[in-house]
């Protein structure tokens, strides 16, 4: 086997969802919502299968989705992208960062990474020969500053930043990203900057694009995700958008990876990103409204609850609670002797954090949630 998956362990997002399972325990760990998304969307898509095509679509994506990607962006973010050079679709945005790791990595070259990172990054990075270093983010607002952006320097080749943070829930303002952006001007460094959450962000807060920084439009890879867009996770429709020539390079990545991807789920995902404002601004309400619920009633029940400006995520501060746990041991007895399931932190750290703190997905319905908070409770009067 190769090493570098040989020695990995199973995610704790399996760990905690199979344990879940086993205890009939409340899942408020992995990152998914419990509905099954918008109608309207999903009917666009059984359009398209029964009425077809159903073989294989252009490598690079349906025109129609590539030409609505582009429009969409021009319309939330002001970007002009010509969809036919600057635009990739892929099997989620999992594939479309792998594939833009192994388009633009080298052997030898150093990646830095944000910690806590998605998981996917650091094996992908290793699978291409990099060299990894990371630039470490303490709780609770997680920020970019000039000392922990002082890891990038003059050997650093590639960035990848995530943006609004999964589990951080922090949305980067657009002074904290000209930090970033400076020194990868400076120092002549690319950016896969990961916007999964871009449509995810609470408060009157404005998700900015790294591309639509000075100086960024020819260095960043910009990637998205239908299934965080329109709560489909399980369609997997990502995409990049770029520069033609960053471009070019991860599609030669992608055809070696998934080729293509289902000509129908791209028809709905292109006739949803078209939907109007109304939308977008209902889905962000309504995960609003359950994040608020679900944070008043763990602070009801005595928990220090950190603050979540976007993702379907919010982070509870164990010692603040009074609970002294470390997050795995916290995580791995709440759904044992509790029946609620969370997320350490700790998962998403190369190295270990600071504080121990366990992630939690409110995306759920109420009675979920609600049930969550009383578990969660019994574990707090539990391990205090």
């Amino acid at each position: 086997m190769n090493p570098i998956f040989g020695a990995l362990k199973t995610t704790v997002f399996t760990e905690m969802s199979a344990l879940a399972l086993q205890h009939r325990a409340v899942n408020l760990g992995q990152g998914f919502p419990d509905s099954e998304g918008p109608q309207d969307v999903r009917e666009a898509a059984a359009r398209a299968i029964f009425d077809g095509p159903n073989q294989y679509p252009p490598m690079q994506g349906l025109p129609a989705l590539r030409q609505t990607i582009a429009v969409h962006y021009a319309r939330f973010h002001g970007l002009e992208l010509d969809w036919r050079t600057e635009t990739l679709v892929t099997a989620g945005a999992t594939e479309a960062i792998s594939a833009a790791i192994l388009a633009l990595v080298a052997p030898g070259d150093e990646v830095v990474m944000l910690q806590p990172l998605y998981d996917s990054y650091l094996p992908m990075v290793r699978l291409a020969g990099g060299a990894p270093r990371f630039i470490t983010l303490k709780p609770p607002h997680w920020d970019l500053s000039d000392e922990a952006l002082s890891v990038i320097g003059p050997q650093t080749r590639l960035v990848i930043l995530n943006s609004p943070l999964n589990p951080g829930a922090v949305v980067y303002s657009r002074e904290q990203l000209a930090r970033l952006a400076a020194l990868c001007i400076q120092h002549d460094v690319t950016v896969i900057s990961d916007e999964v959450w871009e449509h995810v962000v609470f408060g009157g807060l404005v998700h900015t694009p790294l591309i639509a920084m000075p100086g960024m439009r020819e260095r960043t890879v910009k990637i998205g995700s239908a299934g965080k867009i329109f709560s489909l996770t399980g369609w997997k429709v990502g995409w990049t958008c770029a520069a033609p020539h960053l471009t070019a390079a991860i599609a030669k990545a992608h055809q070696f990876l998934t080729f293509t991807v289902a000509p129908g789920t791209q028809a709905a995902v292109a006739y949803g990103l078209g939907k109007d404002d109304a939308y977008f601004e209902d889905m962000r309400a309504g995960y609003a409204r359950s994040r608020d619920r679900l944070a008043a009633g763990l602070k009801a029940e005595g928990f220090a609850v950190l603050p979540s400006q976007g993702t379907y995520f919010l982070n509870i501060d164990l010692p603040a609670s009074g609970i002294a746990l470390d997050d795995r041991t916290f995580c791995l007895r709440a759904v044992q002797e509790a029946g609620v399931a969370a997320i350490p932190v700790s998962a998403f750290y190369e190295q270990a954090p600071v504080t121990a703190i366990a992630r939690l997905c409110f995306a759920k319905k109420d009675e979920t949630l609600d049930a969550g908070i009383e578990r969660l409770a019994r574990a707090r009067r539990l391990f205090s």
